[in-house]
């Protein structure tokens, strides 16, 4: 019975791996009768502090959907590491959702608090009527840094605030900038004036000479 479960999940995954696209391959695991793709937007690169839509395409074997209607599923998300037992992090809602091909499938919104590491854990089991295996199945995430990700220090905007030169003194520097830049132009000219200059006597030294 053991070798007949494991030819069988072997079949479901390859089967699996040969009607997804290459994208998702490497996202697709199995856990007794219960085949799952999972997808995190955007593009697998989620932002801390940021929503991000994650979905789980649940399939019987022969690929046939398995819609949350028919699933009692959990999701949580762990930081990493954690210890066995420690309570989630993150315990998102779960919600029917409709993407790409699929129909139905779970699907929620979740908000890493910060970069990092994550590890969500996604759990299941029939409702009346439906006829698939409870599962269970983990994915690991990693956050990268966001524009909402981090909040700014009060200390940090008191010291821009005072190192920032009052509005009176912005308006004379912003005046006084043309004036400064005319030393330049001066000294260039002063330069093309003096060679001129060098150029005429040394013609003149030369015609006398000769």
């Amino acid at each position: 019975m053991v070798r007949f479960n494991h030819f069988y999940n072997l079949l479901v995954w390859i089967f699996l791996s040969s009607t997804m696209t290459p994208a998702f391959a490497h996202n697709i695991k199995v856990s007794g009768d219960v085949a799952a793709t999972f997808h995190i937007e955007p593009n697998h690169n989620p932002k801390a502090g940021e929503s991000a839509q994650a979905w789980f395409a649940l399939t019987h074997p022969g690929g046939s959907i398995i819609p949350l209607a028919q699933c009692d599923c959990k999701l949580a998300v762990h930081a990493t590491p954690h210890k066995e037992g420690e309570n989630p992090l993150l315990e998102p809602a779960l919600k029917s959702i409709s993407t790409e091909r699929y129909q139905g499938i779970p699907g929620a919104d979740i908000i890493f608090p910060k970069p990092g590491e994550y590890e969500l854990e996604l759990s299941g089991k029939p409702k009346a009527g439906a006829k698939f295996k409870a599962f269970e199945l983990s994915y690991t995430v990693m956050a990268t840094a966001g524009g909402a990700s981090t909040t700014a220090n009060p200390l940090t905007k008191m010291n821009q605030n005072h190192s920032e030169a009052p509005p009176s003194a912005k308006k004379i520097s912003l005046a006084s900038k043309p004036t400064a830049q005319w030393p330049m132009p001066v000294m260039i000219g002063g330069a093309i004036l003096a060679i001129g200059t060098l150029g005429l006597m040394l013609q003149r030294l030369r015609a006398k000479r000769t």
